[in-house]
This record gives structure tokens, C-alpha cells and sequence, in this order.
């Protein structure tokens, strides 16, 4: 009976940890927009199609300095977005607060953020690096083997937010209010996901409507929006890409459904003078396959997205001749 207990308990104790969100989003700070990519599968699914790109010198410096290269050594990346008050400050209309996972850490990480911090604080064991950076101050803490905590706010909240939710990661239910009200929405298996007013990036600077591809999006950038990329089951390796609106009711649902199907179809009109290649092609399948529905309250939005929309090189932006050659911190 014990043993039976048990064992019992280890499986729900699997169960709740595999419907969890991941640790790093559960350590997010209260925010207006949550992302998460996970790169390991990322990278397996693109190695063939995407060539290593050629990076700035500062960048290159950076990377020699400290021995990491994200490309390769970041496993995970969980990104909370806060609206700010006054979109004119450094921070402009979004700050971001990070958690990052993967072969991230040591000692030439430190010494880096220690010879670049402006100050530095002692803060739930834990330092934090405070480094100058356009108008703003970047706090970085390496708060596990394998997971440093980034922040470009204006105060030290979110920072602190992180290091005292790492204290308890381990129960699997943990994290934001966005994230717990949402996350059961966000599909299996998926490589990356966003919940919450995730538009925030790609609203124009008056906070008015989305825009992406040039297309204004009739959504606006307060809209509670659950987005995901997740592997699709056929044998050509493409991915399923889905995005949920949930709009204040019934009606304005339909409508911008229908102002969404308008768009689509406009945008297949467009790319069907668009060359003959393999991004291009890409594109055009994704237009393709995507579909507009309306579910109650929600606008639903469905596409298949072919793995050759990403071929070609990924190339960084070259330094003018004559900039400084400091290395870039994160902003």
C-alpha cells in the first residue's frame, strides 16, 4: 500500500509538472505581455536552413569577452513586456524584463558585468549588475548554474520580483497573474508562445493598431492575444502557427473577424507578384493556408508555416566605420 502511495503521488506529481508553464516564464515579473521561445527544438527544426549569421564587431567582441554565444549556448528565452506610462522615456512605449537559460553562466560573465557595472547591489543572495545603456540601466543577475535575469526597467521591482520567485520555482503552478490565467490555453508542444497584450512591440507609437508586414491590423495593442508556433504532424516539417484574440464580445469578434479575412485576402492579392523564391513561395503558402474564425468571443487565426520561409542566411547589420567599439549591452 506505501509502494502503491507512492507511486501514486510521483504520477500526479509528473502529471501537474507537465502541464506547468516553463520555469523560466514562472519567474517572470507581473506584466502586460508574456513570450517564450524555446530554442533547443528551434535549433533542430532549422539547422539545415539556416546558415550562422555574420555578427557585428561589437557584437564579436562582446562574444570573445565573455565566451557565450546565445546561437549556440541559449536554450530558452521567457520575455515579460511592460507598458510604459510615459512612451517618450528611454525605455520608449515597452521595457522588457528576461530570463534566459542554457550554457549562459561563469566566471567570464561575470567579470565582465563586473568591470561594466555602474553600481551593484547585494539583493536574496544574489547580485545585481546595473550597466549603462542608452538613457537606461540594464540590471543583470546570473541566478542559477544555467539562468540569468535581465531587466531594463526603470526600478529594481522586477529584478527582485525574479530573484524571490526563483526561491520558489520548484512548485510547478507558480508565476504571474497573466501567466496562470492563460497559460492553459497555449497548445502542447509548442516551440514558442505569447499570451497577453503581446502587441505592444508592433503598435505605433500612439498605442494604436498592430502592425505587421505593413498591414494595420484591426486589433488594438491592448488586445488579450494567446499566440503559438507548435511542430505540425505531417512528414515535411512544417509548423502550426495559431492566434487567439479574445475580444470584449460576440459582436466585436465578428467583426474584426471578418476585417481580418478582408486583409488576408488582400495580402494573397499582393504577393502573387511578389518573385519566385524560396522565402517568397514561403510566404505565399503561409497566406495560403491561413484561415480567419470566429468562436463566441474569440477571433481565431490559423496558418501553416513552411520551414523554407526561413532558408537563407541570417545576417547581422554591419557597424558604421568610425562607432564605438564597446560592446553592445542588452537594452
Amino acid at each position: 500500500m506505501v509502494v502503491a502511495a507512492v507511486l501514486l503521488v510521483l504520477a500526479v506529481a509528473i502529471f501537474l509538472r507537465s502541464k506547468a508553464p516553463p520555469e523560466a516564464a514562472r519567474l517572470l515579473p507581473e506584466s502586460d505581455g508574456i513570450i517564450y521561445v524555446n530554442l533547443k527544438p528551434v535549433r533542430v527544426f532549422f539547422h539545415k536552413d539556416v546558415k550562422p549569421p555574420e555578427h557585428a564587431a561589437e557584437y564579436q567582441q562582446f562574444i570573445d569577452a565573455i565566451g557565450i554565444d546565445p546561437e549556440r549556448d541559449l536554450d530558452e528565452a521567457a520575455i515579460a513586456l511592460h507598458r510604459m506610462k510615459d512612451s517618450n522615456g528611454p525605455n520608449g512605449p515597452v521595457a522588457y524584463s528576461m530570463v534566459l537559460v542554457g550554457k549562459i553562466t561563469g566566471k567570464r560573465l561575470n567579470d565582465w558585468l563586473d568591470a561594466h557595472a555602474a553600481a551593484r547591489e547585494s539583493y536574496a543572495g544574489h547580485t545585481v549588475y546595473s550597466i549603462p545603456s542608452e538613457g537606461r540601466t540594464v540590471r543583470v543577475a546570473q541566478i542559477g548554474y544555467n539562468m540569468v535575469a535581465v531587466s531594463n526597467t526603470p526600478t529594481p521591482e522586477q529584478i527582485h520580483s525574479m530573484l524571490d520567485r526563483h526561491s520558489t520555482a520548484a512548485w510547478p503552478f507558480a508565476g504571474s497573474t497573466l501567466l496562470r490565467r492563460h497559460y492553459h490555453d497555449v497548445p502542447l508542444l509548442s516551440l514558442a508562445w505569447g499570451v497577453g497584450q503581446i502587441g505592444l512591440p508592433l503598435a505605433d507609437e500612439r498605442g494604436g493598431a498592430i502592425n505587421i508586414l505593413g498591414f494595420s491590423l484591426p486589433l488594438e495593442a491592448d488586445s488579450t492575444i494567446i499566440a503559438s508556433v507548435t511542430p505540425a504532424l505531417s512528414l515535411g516539417g512544417s509548423l502550426n502557427v495559431k492566434v487567439v484574440e479574445i475580444a470584449p464580445n460576440s459582436d466585436k469578434a465578428a467583426s474584426q473577424s471578418d476585417a481580418l479575412n478582408m486583409l488576408l485576402i488582400m495580402a494573397r492579392g499582393i504577393t502573387v507578384s511578389l518573385a519566385d523564391n524560396a522565402a517568397n513561395n514561403g510566404l505565399r503558402e503561409l497566406l495560403r493556408t491561413a484561415e480567419v474564425k470566429q468562436e463566441r468571443d474569440r477571433v481565431v487565426v490559423t496558418a501553416t508555416l513552411d520551414r523554407s520561409l526561413f532558408s537563407g542566411p541570417a545576417e547581422s547589420p554591419k557597424t558604421p566605420a568610425g562607432s564605438s567599439s564597446a560592446p553592445e549591452t542588452p537594452r
